[in-house]
């Protein structure tokens, strides 16, 4: 017998490898029908499985979240099977889920295109209304490859020589079309619904191996109901609209080119936003306690290899070799900590000395391949809003509550109000003993327990040095967004040789927090124009108001408008053009400047500004100097606000 124990508690016990269907059907018929799959242990099943030891059992139904993931991967066996019955002799190769959907690739002669989308859903449909049952065989690795063998399916037969030994083998099946996976799935195709859509195609090599076979992947997402397909539809539909990489072009903030790839040629008004962006983090930090410093972009390799960076880190660093006469290997640094822990050896510490912040915008180059490159989101050479702090182990939980209040603070400054905090702990591939990993994990825990934040468990996601919390936006169109991050590290500052002198006069290994709160300020940038949709606030815009003219003889007026404007701080410009008018407002309209103070033949002579605010198509009547002193007024930076305020 096992003993399987319910949601609310209650424990029963069942005759050995008895089914959860069969569980499920003892409860009750419309339970056994309204569930599609379980939870055993936390862990999804299907539900044909056989319960062999005592365990806790859930059943889940198509409403569950947990269920997405099930309806998304029964979807991409549908998406291959219409495939192969709309085109036979294609080989299927792989289908997994993704974040958002799924795909499948599919070898071919001549790729998928987008205009056999609609054929393929069309078919998907028609399997999915058959309401086939899956069913799961287990057969011998021998059995296996000759099936796919003799089916002309070449891709399958590697893929089962590539599971380990000890796995089974396990074959799904819908109606008579199978398939090697691992599971789980629903109990039929019927429960997928019709809430799908195929999205896209790409080329892709197999097993990601430029030297293999070009697949055809093609891209689709499903959902539980059809109006959260629709939302998410709008949503894609939205974040097309408010791409930043399009957005960069119509505003001259930057862009890239072939010769640089995963770098950012930044434009005059783009720098600007940049360093208004770095100013503001500069400001923050300095009133936090915060010293600036400055490490090398090339520091010897050996410094890599005793940081742990070399052993675990090595296929996203930059290495280099100047000179066949210079035997030395140098890292372009992908990390800004190695070069802090050196200028915190450099000198005596004591614990008086402690907390010691050192802060740096320091710029990292990490090897991302090219097929993940995007724009500003994903790029190889970025700057981080990085700084160290070293401690005590009895401040760490002071210390982390103190960057978690001042990282939130920074977010409410930049309109974001719905953030979540994620504790992410060890990794398989780490550095350090075990027990080490427990007092940083366990250090880390209190502190975010202290705080009194909620947040959620992110297994296995620490960084290879130390666990860490990782802060995840949310912007105005639902995306998630992960930003900052605070991780305790014990082992890279004894790896390296750092200390200090206790009150004891003995010599003590650090802590050391690492600490970044936009994370990459190329990356916030394109997070912040998506999500104002180029709208940024007056403050944080580069280019913060222009003074058009409708005829030549406002000219001077308007000059002496641009540098009384300048005069107060603002970044302004003139358009002195002999263009109509509302010509100008389109163009500067499309570039996203927030503020258009137009000046003709009447605002002249009275000493007045027309104003026009983006997106609006009012316009207000001021004096130059009450409308010049308002725009300085909302262009203070909110942190110089409060300062100003408080004073």
């Amino acid at each position: 017998m096992v003993a399987v124990t319910f949601p609310d508690g209650a424990r029963r016990e069942y005759p050995q490898n008895t089914t959860g269907l069969d569980i499920a059907k003892s409860i009750s018929p419309s339970l056994a029908k309204r569930t599609v799959a379980m939870a055993l242990d936390g862990k999804l099943a299907d539900l044909t499985d056989p319960i062999a030891h005592d365990a806790k059992i859930e059943f889940l139904t198509r409403e569950d979240p947990r269920v997405l993931e099930l309806i998304r991967h029964d979807a991409a066996h549908v998406l291959a099977e219409a495939v192969q019955t709309l085109w036979p002799g294609t080989q299927v190769t792989i289908g997994p889920v993704i974040e958002n959907g799924f795909y499948y690739d599919f070898f071919r002669n001549q790729p998928f295109t987008p205009e056999d989308f609609d054929a393929i859903e069309s078919k998907m449909r028609e399997i999915i209304a058959r309401d086939r049952p899956f069913t799961k065989e287990i057969w011998s690795r021998e059995h296996a490859k000759k099936v796919f063998r003799d089916k002309g399916e070449l891709f399958k037969v590697e893929l089962v020589d590539a599971i380990p030994q000890d796995q089974e083998i396990k074959i799904y099946k819908q109606g008579d079309w199978f398939d090697l996976c691992r599971g789980p799935h629903m109990t039929s195709t019927g429960k997928i619904g019709n809430a799908f859509k195929l999205m896209k195609v790409a080329g892709a090599y197999w097993r990601g191996d430029s030297s293999r076979e070009m697949l055809s992947r093609i891209y689709g997402t499903a959902f539980a109901k059809q109006e959260e397909l629709d939302a998410y539809l709008k949503q894609i539909e939205e974040a097309e609209r408010r791409d930043h990489r399009r957005l960069g072009r119509e505003m001259d903030l930057f862009h890239f080119q072939e010769e640089a790839p995963g770098s950012v040629f930044w434009h005059p008004k783009g720098w600007t936003l940049f360093q208004t962006l770095e100013a503001y983090i500069r400001r923050r930090q300095a009133d936090a306690g915060y010293a600036e410093v400055n490490a090398p972009q090339l520091i010897d390799s050996s410094l890599w290899v005793a940081s742990g960076h070399m052993a675990t880190f090595r296929e996203n660093m930059f290495l280099v070799q100047p000179r066949e006469e210079d035997e030395r290997t140098y890292v372009v640094k992908p990390m800004n900590c190695p070069g802090h822990i050196q200028i915190f050896k450099n000198g005596l510490k004591s614990y008086r000395d402690l907390p010691f912040k050192l802060a740096e915008f320091g710029k990292v180059h990490r090897f991302e391949p090219s097929g993940a490159l995007h724009g500003l989101m994903r790029v190889r050479a970025f700057t981080q809003d990085d700084a160290h702090i070293f401690i005590t182990e009895e401040q760490i939980a002071e210390e982390v509550i103190k960057v978690n209040d001042l990282i939130l603070s920074i977010y409410e400054d930049f309109g974001f109000d719905d953030v979540t905090i994620k504790f992410s702990d060890r990794p398989e591939k780490r550095i350090g003993d075990d027990a080490v990993w427990d007092k940083s994990e366990a250090a880390l825990r209190k502190a975010l327990e202290a705080s009194g934040r909620p947040w959620t468990l992110n297994k296995g996601e620490g960084a290879f040095y130390g666990p860490k919390l990782e802060y995840v936006l949310r912007d105005a169109i639902g995306r998630d967004w992960q930003c900052g991050t605070v991780q305790v590290d014990l082992n890279m500052p004894s790896r390296l040789g750092a200390y200090y002198i206790d009150e004891h006069s003995n010599k003590v290994t650090p802590v050391m927090l690492h600490r970044a709160m936009f994370g990459s300020l190329e990356r916030f940038t394109g997070i912040m124009i998506e999500h104002c949709a180029g709208h940024l606030p007056l403050w944080l815009s580069p280019l913060q108001a222009i003074v058009a003219t409708i005829i030549s003889d406002a000219d001077d007026y308007a000059r002496e408008a641009v540098a009384a404007a300048r005069a107060m701080g603002l970044r302004v410009e003139s358009d002195l053009r002999n263009e109509k008018i509302n010509y100008k407002v389109r163009e500067h309209s499309l570039a996203k400047v927030p503020v258009l103070l137009v000046v003709g033949k009447k605002e002249t002579a009275e000493r007045t500004v027309s104003i026009r605010r983006l997106g609006s198509d009012k316009q207000q009547t001021m004096p130059l100097g009450a409308a010049l002193a308002a725009l300085a007024q909302e262009a203070v930076p909110p942190d110089v606000k409060r300062v100003k305020k408080a004073a």
